[in-house]
Protein backbone atom coordinates (compact mmCIF):
# COMPACT_ATOMS: atom_id res chain seq x y z
CA UNK A 1 0.00 0.00 0.00
CA UNK A 2 3.04 1.98 0.03
CA UNK A 3 2.74 3.86 -3.33
CA UNK A 4 -0.93 4.68 -2.75
CA UNK A 5 -2.36 8.06 -0.65
CA UNK A 6 -4.69 5.96 1.44
CA UNK A 7 -6.76 2.80 2.14
CA UNK A 8 -10.18 1.54 3.22
CA UNK A 9 -11.40 -1.68 5.22
CA UNK A 10 -14.50 -3.05 4.54
CA UNK A 11 -16.72 -5.81 6.16
CA UNK A 12 -19.47 -8.11 5.52
CA UNK A 13 -22.59 -7.24 7.92
CA UNK A 14 -25.52 -8.86 8.26
CA UNK A 15 -26.98 -5.38 8.96
CA UNK A 16 -25.94 -1.61 9.39
CA UNK A 17 -25.08 -1.85 12.73
CA UNK A 18 -22.34 -1.54 15.26
CA UNK A 19 -23.22 -5.04 16.69
CA UNK A 20 -23.46 -6.76 13.11
CA UNK A 21 -20.24 -4.74 12.06
CA UNK A 22 -18.33 -6.26 15.38
CA UNK A 23 -19.95 -9.45 14.53
CA UNK A 24 -18.50 -9.56 11.18
CA UNK A 25 -15.14 -8.49 12.08
CA UNK A 26 -14.75 -11.26 14.84
CA UNK A 27 -15.58 -13.54 11.96
CA UNK A 28 -13.29 -11.60 10.07
CA UNK A 29 -15.43 -11.39 7.10
CA UNK A 30 -13.22 -8.85 5.68
CA UNK A 31 -11.29 -7.18 3.10
CA UNK A 32 -8.88 -4.00 1.81
CA UNK A 33 -8.35 -1.46 -0.47
CA UNK A 34 -5.55 0.56 -1.55
CA UNK A 35 -7.99 3.48 -2.04
CA UNK A 36 -10.82 2.10 -4.31
CA UNK A 37 -14.19 1.42 -3.45
CA UNK A 38 -14.50 -2.06 -5.07
CA UNK A 39 -16.90 -4.83 -4.04
CA UNK A 40 -15.40 -8.38 -3.58
CA UNK A 41 -16.51 -11.61 -2.40
CA UNK A 42 -14.95 -14.76 -1.65
CA UNK A 43 -15.65 -18.46 -0.71
CA UNK A 44 -14.34 -21.53 -0.48
CA UNK A 45 -15.39 -24.83 -0.16
CA UNK A 46 -15.55 -28.31 -1.68
CA UNK A 47 -18.23 -28.32 -4.23
CA UNK A 48 -18.12 -25.13 -6.32
CA UNK A 49 -18.85 -25.76 -10.13
CA UNK A 50 -17.49 -23.41 -13.29
CA UNK A 51 -20.84 -22.20 -13.78
CA UNK A 52 -21.01 -20.62 -10.20
CA UNK A 53 -18.93 -18.05 -11.99
CA UNK A 54 -22.04 -17.12 -14.12
CA UNK A 55 -24.01 -16.31 -11.19
CA UNK A 56 -25.46 -12.62 -10.38
CA UNK A 57 -25.40 -13.27 -6.72
CA UNK A 58 -22.36 -14.88 -5.56
CA UNK A 59 -23.14 -14.89 -2.00
CA UNK A 60 -26.38 -16.86 -2.73
CA UNK A 61 -23.94 -19.82 -3.63
CA UNK A 62 -21.21 -19.08 -2.19
CA UNK A 63 -23.01 -19.38 1.71
CA UNK A 64 -25.13 -22.36 0.94
CA UNK A 65 -21.81 -24.50 -0.54
CA UNK A 66 -19.02 -23.02 1.63
CA UNK A 67 -17.60 -20.40 3.69
CA UNK A 68 -16.88 -16.54 3.42
CA UNK A 69 -13.26 -14.94 3.55
CA UNK A 70 -11.84 -15.34 6.87
CA UNK A 71 -13.46 -18.56 7.32
CA UNK A 72 -11.91 -22.51 8.19
CA UNK A 73 -12.64 -24.99 5.59
CA UNK A 74 -13.25 -28.13 7.29
CA UNK A 75 -10.96 -31.01 6.65
CA UNK A 76 -11.41 -32.58 3.33
CA UNK A 77 -12.75 -35.99 2.84
CA UNK A 78 -12.92 -38.67 0.13
CA UNK A 79 -10.09 -37.66 -1.66
CA UNK A 80 -12.27 -33.73 -2.29
CA UNK A 81 -10.13 -30.76 -3.57
CA UNK A 82 -10.75 -27.01 -2.08
CA UNK A 83 -12.56 -25.15 -4.94
CA UNK A 84 -13.31 -21.17 -4.34
CA UNK A 85 -15.28 -18.65 -5.79
CA UNK A 86 -14.04 -15.12 -6.26
CA UNK A 87 -16.24 -12.21 -7.04
CA UNK A 88 -15.34 -8.70 -8.01
CA UNK A 89 -16.72 -5.62 -9.43
CA UNK A 90 -15.34 -2.15 -9.48
CA UNK A 91 -15.42 1.28 -8.39
CA UNK A 92 -17.49 3.39 -10.22
CA UNK A 93 -15.49 6.37 -10.21
CA UNK A 94 -11.96 4.44 -10.11
CA UNK A 95 -10.42 1.71 -13.01
CA UNK A 96 -11.49 -1.11 -14.68
CA UNK A 97 -10.76 -4.23 -13.35
CA UNK A 98 -7.25 -6.03 -14.48
CA UNK A 99 -7.50 -9.74 -12.80
CA UNK A 100 -8.89 -11.53 -9.96
CA UNK A 101 -6.53 -13.95 -8.43
CA UNK A 102 -5.66 -16.75 -5.50
CA UNK A 103 -2.50 -16.31 -2.96
CA UNK A 104 -2.00 -19.59 -2.06
CA UNK A 105 0.22 -19.98 1.33
CA UNK A 106 1.08 -23.21 2.89
CA UNK A 107 3.27 -25.22 5.02
CA UNK A 108 5.56 -28.46 4.80
CA UNK A 109 6.30 -31.11 7.22
CA UNK A 110 9.61 -29.36 7.84
CA UNK A 111 7.30 -26.68 8.68
CA UNK A 112 8.85 -23.96 5.83
CA UNK A 113 6.05 -21.82 4.79
CA UNK A 114 5.58 -21.36 0.95
CA UNK A 115 3.28 -19.23 -1.53
CA UNK A 116 2.00 -19.16 -4.76
CA UNK A 117 -0.31 -16.80 -6.53
CA UNK A 118 -3.00 -18.24 -9.31
CA UNK A 119 -4.79 -16.36 -12.18
CA UNK A 120 -8.20 -16.99 -11.90
CA UNK A 121 -10.11 -14.33 -14.02
CA UNK A 122 -9.15 -11.53 -15.84
CA UNK A 123 -9.86 -9.24 -18.31
CA UNK A 124 -9.91 -8.66 -22.38
CA UNK A 125 -8.96 -11.68 -24.65
CA UNK A 126 -5.69 -12.48 -22.62
CA UNK A 127 -4.46 -16.30 -22.54
CA UNK A 128 -1.75 -17.10 -20.34
CA UNK A 129 1.94 -17.83 -22.08
CA UNK A 130 3.77 -21.25 -21.99
CA UNK A 131 5.68 -20.18 -18.81
CA UNK A 132 2.07 -20.07 -17.22
CA UNK A 133 2.22 -16.03 -16.62
CA UNK A 134 -0.63 -13.81 -18.01
CA UNK A 135 0.03 -10.65 -20.14
CA UNK A 136 -0.09 -6.84 -18.92
CA UNK A 137 -3.59 -5.38 -19.22
CA UNK A 138 -2.03 -2.24 -20.98
CA UNK A 139 -1.75 1.20 -20.10
CA UNK A 140 -4.05 4.29 -20.88
CA UNK A 141 -2.86 6.35 -17.97
CA UNK A 142 -2.18 10.08 -19.71
CA UNK A 143 0.44 10.83 -16.84
CA UNK A 144 0.03 15.26 -18.35
CA UNK A 145 -3.66 15.35 -17.23
CA UNK A 146 -4.07 12.99 -14.75
CA UNK A 147 -6.54 10.94 -16.65
CA UNK A 148 -7.11 7.83 -18.06
CA UNK A 149 -9.63 5.43 -20.01
CA UNK A 150 -11.84 2.36 -18.98
CA UNK A 151 -10.92 1.25 -22.50
CA UNK A 152 -9.31 -1.94 -21.08
CA UNK A 153 -10.16 -4.42 -18.21
CA UNK A 154 -13.63 -5.20 -17.46
CA UNK A 155 -16.56 -3.64 -14.92
CA UNK A 156 -16.72 -7.17 -13.00
CA UNK A 157 -15.49 -10.42 -12.86
CA UNK A 158 -16.04 -13.59 -11.54
CA UNK A 159 -14.48 -17.37 -11.59
CA UNK A 160 -13.85 -20.49 -9.60
CA UNK A 161 -10.87 -21.66 -8.98
CA UNK A 162 -9.81 -25.17 -7.70
CA UNK A 163 -6.34 -25.89 -6.13
CA UNK A 164 -4.22 -27.90 -8.06
CA UNK A 165 -1.92 -28.48 -5.97
CA UNK A 166 -3.66 -29.31 -2.61
CA UNK A 167 -2.19 -31.70 -0.28
CA UNK A 168 -4.64 -32.82 2.58
CA UNK A 169 -2.04 -33.19 5.04
CA UNK A 170 -0.69 -29.47 4.81
CA UNK A 171 -1.79 -26.78 6.45
CA UNK A 172 -2.90 -23.59 4.28
CA UNK A 173 -4.30 -20.22 3.70
CA UNK A 174 -5.77 -18.90 0.55
CA UNK A 175 -7.09 -15.06 -0.11
CA UNK A 176 -8.27 -13.41 -2.86
CA UNK A 177 -6.29 -10.55 -4.90
CA UNK A 178 -8.41 -8.41 -6.97
CA UNK A 179 -6.01 -5.77 -9.21
CA UNK A 180 -7.38 -2.94 -11.28
CA UNK A 181 -6.02 -1.24 -14.54
CA UNK A 182 -2.90 1.18 -14.19
CA UNK A 183 -4.62 5.06 -12.84
CA UNK A 184 -2.96 7.93 -12.18
CA UNK A 185 -1.14 8.05 -8.71
CA UNK A 186 -1.68 11.33 -6.50
CA UNK A 187 1.76 12.62 -7.90
CA UNK A 188 0.22 12.70 -10.88
CA UNK A 189 -2.91 14.73 -9.59
CA UNK A 190 -0.44 17.06 -7.43
CA UNK A 191 1.52 17.56 -11.01
CA UNK A 192 -1.08 18.76 -12.55
CA UNK A 193 -2.37 20.70 -9.84
CA UNK A 194 0.09 22.54 -9.26
CA UNK A 195 1.67 22.91 -12.72
CA UNK A 196 5.17 21.22 -11.76
CA UNK A 197 7.39 18.48 -12.65
CA UNK A 198 8.02 15.92 -10.61
CA UNK A 199 11.12 14.18 -10.22
CA UNK A 200 12.18 10.86 -12.58
CA UNK A 201 12.32 8.39 -10.12
CA UNK A 202 8.61 9.41 -8.61
CA UNK A 203 6.26 7.10 -9.62
CA UNK A 204 3.11 8.38 -11.44
CA UNK A 205 0.76 5.66 -11.67
CA UNK A 206 -0.55 2.85 -9.21
CA UNK A 207 -2.65 -0.21 -9.50
CA UNK A 208 -5.50 -0.31 -6.75
CA UNK A 209 -5.83 -3.67 -5.40
CA UNK A 210 -8.22 -5.61 -2.86
CA UNK A 211 -6.78 -8.14 -0.85
CA UNK A 212 -9.93 -10.39 1.23
CA UNK A 213 -9.17 -11.68 4.68
CA UNK A 214 -8.01 -15.80 4.27
CA UNK A 215 -9.97 -18.76 4.28
CA UNK A 216 -8.23 -21.51 6.53
CA UNK A 217 -7.83 -25.17 5.76
CA UNK A 218 -6.14 -27.55 8.76
CA UNK A 219 -5.43 -31.06 8.54
CA UNK A 220 -7.23 -33.58 10.50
Amino acid sequence: MGAGSSGYAAVWARENTREAIFDAMERKETYATTGSRMTVRFFGGYDFSKEDANTRMPATVGYKKGVPMGGDLPSAGGGKTPSFLVAAMKDPLSGNLDRVQVVKGWMDKNGKLHEKVYDVAWSDDRKPGSDGKLPSVGNTVDVKNATWTNSIGAPDLTGVWRDPDFDPNERAFYYARVIEIPTPRWTAYEAKRFNIKMDEKVPMTTTERAYTSPIWYTPK
